[in-house]
C-alpha cells in the first residue's frame, strides 16, 4: 500500500510541471508593448493603480473598448460559465406524449 501511494505522490510530482508548461505561451510581450497597452487602457478611461470596487468588469470593458477601437473581437476571459453560443442535449424524445 504504501508503494502504491508513493507512486501516487511521485507521479503527481512529475505531471504537474508538464500541466504547466503547456499553459505557457511563446509569445513575449516587450516592456515598451506592454506601456502602449497600458497608455491605450488610460484613453479610454481607466485608471489603473487606483482603488476600483468593481475590478474585473472595469478593466474588461476597458479592455473591450480597446479592442473595439483596434477592430479586434475580444475573447471572453471571465471564466465563469459556458460560451454563449455552445448547447448540449442528451436523453431520447418522450414519444408516449407525441402518440396521444
Amino acid at each position: 500500500m504504501k508503494l502504491l501511494v508513493a507512486a501516487f505522490v511521485a507521479s503527481s510530482v512529475l505531471a504537474v510541471p508538464i500541466a504547466s508548461f503547456a499553459q505557457q505561451t511563446n509569445e513575449r510581450l516587450t516592456r515598451a508593448q506592454v506601456r502602449a497597452q497600458i497608455v491605450q487602457l488610460e484613453r479610454v478611461g481607466y485608471t489603473p493603480g487606483s482603488f476600483d470596487p468593481q475590478y474585473p468588469a472595469s478593466i474588461q470593458a476597458a479592455q473591450e473598448r480597446v479592442a473595439a477601437q483596434n477592430g479586434t473581437p475580444q475573447a471572453e476571459t471571465s471564466g465563469v460559465g459556458s460560451s454563449a453560443g455552445s448547447s448540449s442535449k442528451s436523453g431520447r424524445p418522450d414519444t408516449a406524449l407525441s402518440t396521444r
